[in-house]
């Protein structure tokens, strides 16, 4: 009888216990539920998102042997220090070459201009004989004039009037002479004027090509375009690159990082420019960040894909899309330092902001 009682006891307490028991884990369940349900009718949530940043590309410009490189993987560095040095020996001798052009032209300009002078000088010359000449096709042609009267009169002989003739045929011959003699020499100016215009053109041309050229040598020195941090380096001292080659990749911290969250279609309807979201990564899962919304994607992530789908081909099967939705962070912060390009996040917008 008493061992029965002792059964009795032993039921009740397993009971009694049991009970509180399955009380505790009913109400746990039960707020466990209204906030699970709370939480979902208040905010919007997605773990599909990611930390975005620009990471460009740095290329060359020219080609040539790899001389020098001036920085490490993962390296900050601030913008205009140099990178990597290209061998510019090539280069340096084409814009010396070049120099050498452009001064043969300029001498050019000076030899034309002393050909200049020195035909003007000649021009003044043949105009002074041409003076002289018209003196003397004066006083022959006064001598003429003056035998033909003595001609007429039968004072002079046939032969004196035939040498006057002569001499006033010779006077006007060197008259003629000399009025050709200035107008060639008047040519030779104009000549040599009108060879100034190319030569002019030529020093332009081969200015340009110093300028291409000098271009050429400063590109065998590249600097970084901004404050950045270099990425994976897989160049190396000798190496040989060709125009545009990429030689390596440099993240943007000027521009900062953002968060590129991909909600549902059907998560977008409580969604605006400016609404408030708590950003939290994987990597760092105890620290919550603050942003906003800064633009809605104009179309799903699959339109931007590089073989859209097209639902008419008759492979239909209805998917919830994505699109994508820019969210700004305050990066100048420096708490928010640990963020890194690429890191997965899950991000909750509150809903009715």
């Amino acid at each position: 009888m008493t061992k029965q009682n002792t059964f009795t006891k032993t039921d009740k307490i397993i009971t009694r216990i049991t009970t509180w028991i399955a009380a505790t884990v009913g109400c746990f369940l039960m707020v466990w539920g209204i906030i699970t349900l709370y939480h979902l009718y208040t905010y919007e949530e997605t773990e599909d998102a990611q930390v975005e940043a620009y990471i460009n590309p740095v290329t060359a410009r020219v080609s040539g042997f790899i001389r020098e490189i001036r920085y490490q993987e993962n390296q900050d560095v601030k913008k205009g220090d140099t990178l990597l040095m290209i061998d510019s020996q090539e280069y340096q001798l084409d814009q010396e070459q070049a120099l050498a052009g452009l001064q043969n032209s300029r001498d050019q300009i000076g030899v034309l201009e002393s050909n200049i002078k020195t035909a003007q000088e000649i021009a003044l010359a043949k105009k002074a004989d041409i003076s002289g000449a018209k003196s003397k096709l004066i006083r022959q042609q006064q001598e003429y004039e003056r035998y033909k009267k003595l001609f007429e009169s039968e004072s002079a002989t046939k032969q004196q009037m035939e040498d006057v003739q002569s001499g006033l045929d010779v006077a006007k011959a060197d008259y003629q002479a000399s009025l050709n003699n200035y107008q060639a020499s008047v040519l030779k100016i104009e000549d040599n004027k009108a060879q100034i215009k190319p030569v002019i053109s030529e020093i332009k041309r081969r200015e340009l090509i110093l300028k291409r050229n000098a271009l050429n040598v400063s590109y065998t020195v590249i600097t970084a375009p901004y404050n950045g941090k270099m990425g994976r380096r897989t160049i190396q001292i000798g190496q040989q690159i060709q125009i545009g080659q990429t030689l390596a990749f440099i993240v943007d911290q000027e521009s900062g990082v953002w968060v590129i969250a991909n909600f549902k279609e059907t998560q977008l309807h409580n969604m605006k420019v400016g609404q408030q979201v708590e950003i939290v990564t994987d990597a760092y899962p105890n620290k919550k960040i603050k942003g906003n919304i800064l633009s809605l994607s104009p179309a799903t992530g699959s339109r931007f894909s590089l073989l859209p789908p097209d639902n008419s081909t008759g492979n239909f099967v209805k998917i919830a899309q994505r699109i994508p939705v820019k969210i700004k962070i305050d990066y100048k912060n420096p708490e928010l330092s640990f963020l890194n390009a690429g890191m997965n996040a899950s991000v909750k917008v509150l809903k009715g902001l």
